[in-house]
């Protein structure tokens, strides 16, 4: 049995990730979502152990206020985010 399914990155030995790499991902969220300056996002790159999961994964999320905070999950190292894989993320 799997004490952890997931790890957060820099938790468990990976290093973590670059600040530059992880304001482009929230910035392209931003653009992506067209949302006001008042929404925040934490984006985090997680490995997961699972044999059903993609490896390494980000996942945004964007906590509007008075609204409900999402996950975008996307199948790929943070460094290989784009905005296309945002919009990919909305739709899924």
């Amino acid at each position: 049995m799997a004490l952890f399914g997931a790890f957060l990155r820099g938790t468990f030995g990976l290093p973590k990730p670059d600040k530059r790499a992880v304001d482009r991902v929230k910035d392209l969220a931003r653009a992506a979502l067209r949302t006001s300056s008042d929404t925040a996002f934490a984006v985090n790159e997680i490995a997961c152990n699972d044999p059903g999961c993609p490896g390494i994964e980000t996942v945004i999320l964007v906590m509007e206020p008075g609204r409900k905070t999402r996950a975008l999950k996307i199948a790929k190292p943070l460094d290989e985010v784009a905005e296309q894989d945002i919009l990919a993320a909305l739709e899924g």
